[in-house]
């Protein structure tokens, strides 16, 4: 295996200096440019969990400022029942906010809204508002795809190599928050509709690649996911209830119905690609 050549090598060389080698080795790296350094260490780092491979001890960790960061302070707002026909709201504006002085607002709202709360993303992801009238509607979060989904896999139909270099084409709808005071029917789905029309070009301008194909998960346990599949999500199977760091192949959480929504009409033809 290249990978134990290349650690035999450089026996003095740290986690990181081998994570940097080897995107460099594999011309693996970001559309920006950059290596995809965090990627390549989640690959060695199984590898070597799996007993594949021998990495060096670690020899620093990091302070994560993720660990002890503040949750989001709620924030007052008109809370005022939205209610009526959808065509009656007037135009309903998207902004999305990552970066920008409305992104606190959007946490906050997650945070005391939405029954999950607020989870700060890592890796690729974008915020989105919704606003109608000068109020704020709705809330959706994306974020980079989960690695390993089996059903989604099969629905593709792609190869391990394939998933490996083309994943990041694949957008996961992790929230999608509509506020308890805004009662109109037929919104969810509405948006849902809108939302999509627009996120492969917003990717694009943020990160420089397009979206092929968008999922997400639903709890059946608190929903039906009525509202994706009125936006013409299709249900693709259900997740196993294990979680990415499973080492029990036991269910330890929720088992949630997986949905998908082709957003190229070419999408498999564009997921199967291998070339570099």
């Amino acid at each position: 295996m290249f990978i134990r050549e290349l650690i035999a090598a450089h026996p003095g060389a740290s986690r990181r200096t081998l994570s940097t080698k080897l995107c460099e080795a594999w011309e693996w790296r970001q559309p920006n440019g950059s290596l995809r350094d965090m990627v390549c260490r989640g690959l060695l780092l199984m590898l070597h969990r799996g007993g594949q491979i021998e990495l060096p001890p670690v020899t620093y960790k990091r302070h994560n400022p993720l660990a002890r960061r503040a949750r989001p302070a709620p924030v007052l707002l008109d809370q005022t029942p939205i209610e009526g026909k959808l065509k009656e709201l007037g135009a309903i504006e998207f902004a999305q906010v990552r970066r920008t002085a409305d992104e606190p607002l959007f946490n906050s709202l997650m945070e005391h809204h939405h029954y999950l709360g607020y989870e700060q993303p890592v890796g690729e992801h974008l915020k989105y508002l919704v606003w109608a009238g000068g109020r704020p509607l709705a809330c959706l979060a994306w974020s980079s795809a989960p690695r390993h989904i089996g059903s989604r896999d099969r629905y593709i139909g792609w190869s391990a190599e394939a998933r490996r270099r083309n994943i990041r084409y694949v957008a996961y709808n992790t929230r999608f928050l509509i506020l308890p005071w805004v009662r109109i029917a037929h919104l969810a789905s509405h948006l849902l509709g809108r939302m999509t029309a627009r996120l492969s070009r917003d990717w694009e301008r943020v990160y420089g690649h397009p979206i092929y194909l968008a999922e997400t998960f639903v709890d059946t346990d608190r929903f039906r996911g009525t509202c994706y599949r009125a936006a013409n999500w299709v249900p693709v199977g259900r997740t196993t209830g294990r979680g990415k760091d499973d080492q029990t192949h036991r269910v330890n959480r929720s088992i949630k119905d997986v949905l998908a929504l082709p957003l190229h009409r070419r999408f498999r033809q564009l997921l199967h690609a291998v070339e570099p």
